[in-house]
């Protein structure tokens, strides 16, 4: 039986170990971090969003990005420091928002999220749905007329590509949410989005690995690699030397340390993002919402309510910033009016660190350097919402298999 070893243990890694294991390969995960852990995959807003077609490299983003710099509780904060990685990522990330980028990459973020989907409404209907996966859509909300004359032009393009979405003015945000009070210009209804409970889902999958025979192995570090031939053999590790046939890397915000040391370059940012949940909030939304000027995504969990958002640059640094905190706070009350600043007194916050690349798309795919290498990294905002394809796109190279989708846009060595 050929073996795989798959580092990292969040969503994108264990979506690859359950492809990998469902065709019948022997499927070890190595994670640094304990089994009860928090990272990335746990507190985020936990959305499937085929709306999100346009990546995080577009234009406007860098203008966007300077005029919040000076605010550190703005959606997007690049705290400054003399450093040459960042400095070659915002380079990259500069030439890459271009309306040429978006043109490109805007049906492959579709398609993937589509097929994305598909796969969450799968996995949905053969475990008993124990994720509380939702499919009544995503609203984008605006407070002023001008976001919403913007927000009409993204949905014109979804309408495009194929993707639905239908402009509504106040009074049609008021008759689809009933239960929510907003002061809103309007918003764009994107029917095709999700969500769901990302804490159950990755406690699902996990249950789901250990019965497939995956063996997860919990704080083990990476310390260097053995290869032969032009081919891996092992990663040398904390817990001693562990072989196999094939190597996925998808450690995340990590995965340029694990890479380096096979002298490959993945330029990445950590992005860090923030979210408090109200155990029993005041009005409680039936669909997930974006508020979009303020950046904030808001998401039902059961009878919880989920706020997250904000892009904080500062490195490996999961230290919370009560700044960042406090930004999204202050950006409820605006938009629902019966919510109060003090709803979030005491409130524990959330953060985790996205894996942000310069041109906004996934690392994904063979390396040339080590034909035994998958890269599975980068998906920044969009892990939670690409896993399922990401794992099966893995499952696919893994197996042999020509993958359903033309990864070369992902190509993981793009960037040297």
């Amino acid at each position: 039986m050929r073996s795989v070893l798959i580092l990292g243990g969040g969503v994108i890694g264990l979506a690859c170990a359950w492809h990998a294991a469902r065709r019948g390969l022997r499927v070890t995960v190595v994670e640094r971090l304990p089994a009860a852990r928090d990272g990335c995959s746990f507190g985020n807003a936990g959305m499937i969003v085929p709306s999100h077609f346009v990546p995080l490299a577009a234009p406007g983003m860098v203008a966007l990005g300077l005029k919040w710099m000076g605010n550190p509780e703005s959606p997007f904060y690049i705290r400054p420091r003399l450093d040459a990685e960042l400095f070659g990522w915002a380079w990259k990330f500069w030439r890459a928002s271009t309306a040429a980028h978006v043109a490109r990459a805007a049906p492959l973020l579709r398609d993937l999220s589509l097929a994305s989907r598909a796969e969450y409404e799968a996995l949905a209907e053969e475990s008993g749905n124990d994720f509380g996966f939702t499919r009544r859509g995503l609203l984008m909300l605006c407070r002023t007329p001008h976001a919403l004359d913007e927000e009409a032009k993204t949905a014109e393009h979804a309408r495009r590509l194929g993707v639905p979405a239908e402009v509504l003015d106040a009074q049609q945000i008021a008759a689809l949410e009933p239960g929510v009070t907003m002061n809103v210009a309007g918003g764009v209804l994107f029917p095709k989005d999700c969500h769901l409970s990302p804490d159950r889902l990755m406690a699902g999958l996990q249950k789901r690995l250990a019965a497939a025979g995956v063996e997860c192995l919990w704080e083990t570090e990476v310390a260097a690699w053995r290869h032969e031939g032009g081919r891996l053999v092992a990663a040398r590790t904390s817990r001693g030397e562990l072989a196999a046939d094939e190597f996925v890397l998808a450690g995340g915000s990590w995965s340029p340390r694990a890479a380096a040391g096979l002298g490959l370059k993945l330029s990445m940012q950590a992005g860090k993002g923030y979210s408090l949940t109200l155990p029993q909030p005041r009005q409680l939304p039936q669909l997930c919402a974006i508020f979009t000027e303020a950046r904030i995504a808001v998401t039902p969990m059961g009878g919880a309510l989920r706020f997250g958002g904000t892009m904080e640059i500062a490195g490996l640094d999961e230290t919370i910033n009560p700044r960042r905190v406090r930004g999204i706070i202050r950006a409820v009350p605006p938009y629902w009016p019966a919510f109060r600043e003090e709803d979030f007194a005491g409130l524990p916050p959330w953060r985790g660190l996205r894996p942000v690349s310069p041109d906004g798309l996934p690392y994904l795919g063979r390396t040339r350097r080590w034909p035994n290498l998958i890269i599975a990294t980068g998906h920044a905002m969009m892990g939670l919402s690409l896993a399922p394809v990401t794992g099966r796109l893995v499952g696919e190279l893994l197996a042999g298999e020509p993958p359903a989708h033309d990864l070369t846009l992902l190509a993981p060595e793009r960037y040297g």
